[in-house]
């Protein structure tokens, strides 16, 4: 399996392909292909990394 999100780092600002309604979250970490995003809308999130890519957002 390839972790789809090896590139983030904190900081970054991404949002969640299949929770729009999350907002726009925050990497605190990326380790091993377990991403903690803190989301605006729903709070801090661990994502697997090897399951979903997180899409980023540049503003």
């Amino acid at each position: 399996m390839q972790d789809l999100n090896a590139f983030l780092e904190p900081g970054q600002l991404v949002t969640h392909p299949d929770q729009p309604d999350w907002g726009t979250g925050q990497v605190q970490s990326n380790i091993n292909g377990k991403i903690t995003v803190n989301f605006r809308e729903q709070g801090k999130v661990v994502i697997n990394g090897f399951r979903v890519c997180l899409v980023p957002v540049f503003e």
